[in-house]
């Protein structure tokens, strides 16, 4: 038994053997195995106050008997002959197959199966190979998977029972056209000093998301991907991102993937971040990010970012937007829902339309031209209304206020007319919310509740649902139908999310009916 093996038990569960022998006061001989689910685990690989191991992630550790029914894995040919080679028959031509379709209740006659079962068993023909929790645990003599399947573009070694980067190694070495690789949620021990250069020339593309795999980790294997672009490192419980050991590998890196880790200094990041000038893609969604500091006289390393994800973290002022734009001055799609911020106020999108000039889609849906030039007017008129003083009192408050007056002219400052001014590009409607789905005629008496929102006549359809669904206090826009109430009573279903409200023909004094799907 080697220290260090993975083992999964029938029951689902995936783990790591630290030790193997006697315990005290018992006999017979004991795994003592840390899971990959910690909640499976008793403590800590100590028992009685005497450690017999250590684990990475607390308590997540305790002891099983040998057993048969514990898998080992297998090698990787074994595991790609499992799933894509089917055994040659060698009966008579002609064959029964059952029509899945038919819930077994038609049988056909096939001929020559096992012609096609050659075709599809030659494996040198595969590009894209899934061995996702297929258990692999070890390569093959040397030469022996460069002969069976050299043609391997992409490989998804997820979920396995490979315990190190030398095994990896040993598999990725003879694929010499690999460029994509997938190691989710595998627990691999780092790599020895000699490694052979040729593992992976080609990469492009790495995947190590549940894996547990420290940044230093990543940089210490990522010196022998020169080809490297895109790198994924979710759920892996990251703090930091320093003690990189090699720099110089990251200059090509254009996307990197974050996501649900616990990284909260902004400013950290973006000096871990300085080796990765071709960054392009940033995603740091569902970490614990809480503010944005200014970037004062500091370089911005991620000048070239055009992509960044930043959904449920903890961002609650607008100020953070201004500093946001100016750490990422060419950011052209933002994802901040799940934020205080976006939940602060009903203008939270214009405002952040307004705020970063170079923005094209925020949430996951486009800004139009006139959506933009709608949430500029608006701002400027927010601007004049709630921040008094000269133009150097509100670039204090509001950094693209001169930008924006240079844009569409100044607003009118008197109170009266900024009133009028801020009041022209909102619309008022009516919602009513129905007990019942509604016939094709309004009928009042299946009115549970009315409600009036502001909306700008340039907003999405699918956007103003979630503003009826968070008056409402749901969640889902696809909970919800939505219908125009025309001037003969007659209701028209609203049902293309991308369509502008002012497409639909919906002005101040449009009256909307909404029901929900499934019950509050």
């Amino acid at each position: 038994m080697c220290l260090g093996s993975r083992i999964y038990l029938p029951s689902g569960h995936f783990g790591t053997v630290k030790y193997y022998g006697p315990l005290d006061d018992t006999t017979g001989l004991w795994l003592g195995v840390e899971w990959d689910d910690p909640t499976r685990g008793k403590h800590d690989g100590t028992k009685d106050g005497k450690r017999y191991f250590d684990c990475r992630v607390p308590h997540s550790g305790s002891f099983i008997r040998p057993s048969p029914s514990i898998c080992y894995g297998y090698t990787f040919l074994q595991a790609l002959k499992n799933k894509y080679v089917e055994a040659v028959h060698g009966t008579a031509s002609q064959e029964k197959v059952i029509l899945g379709s038919s819930n077994g209740a038609i049988e056909v006659e096939a001929v020559d199966l096992d012609k096609i079962r050659s075709k599809f068993s030659n494996l040198e023909r595969l590009r894209e190979v899934s061995l996702d929790n297929e258990m692999v645990s070890t390569g093959n003599k040397p030469g022996e998977i460069l002969s069976t399947c050299p043609n391997i573009r992409g490989l998804d070694l997820s979920a396995t029972l490979l315990s190190s980067w030398d095994v990896v190694a040993m598999i990725t070495t003879e694929l010499h056209q690999l460029e994509r690789l997938a190691l989710n949620r595998n627990r691999l021990t780092p790599p020895s000093s000699h490694l052979p250069a040729s593992a992976w020339l080609r990469l492009s593309e790495l995947q190590l998301n549940g894996t547990w795999t420290s940044w230093e980790e990543f940089t210490s294997i990522a010196i022998l991907m020169p080809q490297l672009r895109i790198a994924e490192l979710g759920y892996n419980g990251l703090t930091s991102l320093s003690h990189a050991k090699i720099f110089t590998v990251l200059d090509r890196i254009e996307i990197l993937n974050f996501d649900s880790n616990k990284l909260e200094d902004w400013q950290h990041i973006c000096g871990a971040l300085k080796p990765c000038p071709s960054l392009q893609r940033l995603i740091l969604s569902s970490n614990g990010i809480a503010t944005i500091p200014p970037r004062e006289y500091r370089p911005s390393h991620l000048q070239g970012l055009k992509v960044l994800s930043f959904s449920s973290n903890k961002l609650h002022s607008s100020r953070d937007i201004d500093r946001l734009y100016e750490w990422c001055p060419h950011l052209e799609t933002l994802s901040l829902a799940k934020n205080p911020l976006t939940e602060a106020n009903d203008s939270v999108r214009q405002q952040i339309i307004a705020k970063i000039p170079s923005l094209r889609v925020l949430d996951a849906t486009a800004i139009s031209t006139k959506e933009r030039s709608d949430s500029e007017l608006f701002y400027l008129s927010f601007i004049a209304k709630t921040v008094p003083g000269d133009d150097e009192d509100k670039m204090k408050e509001h950094p693209q206020w001169k930008a924006l007056c240079m844009k569409h002219g100044r607003p009118v400052e008197s109170t009266a007319d900024r009133d009028g001014r801020l009041s022209r590009y909102l619309i008022e409607v009516k919602v009513h919310h129905c007990s019942e789905p509604p016939g094709g005629l309004f009928t009042p008496g299946s009115i549970i509740a009315s409600t009036s929102l502001r909306v700008l006549s340039t907003m999405k359809l699918g956007l103003f649902k979630l503003r009826v669904m968070k008056a409402l206090g749901r969640k889902n826009r696809n909970d919800i139908h939505v219908w125009l109430r025309m001037g003969d009573d007659t209701l028209a279903l609203l049902h293309n999310d991308d369509q502008e409200l002012g497409w639909w023909g919906i002005e101040s004094n449009s009256e909307i009916v909404v029901h929900l799907i499934t019950p509050a």
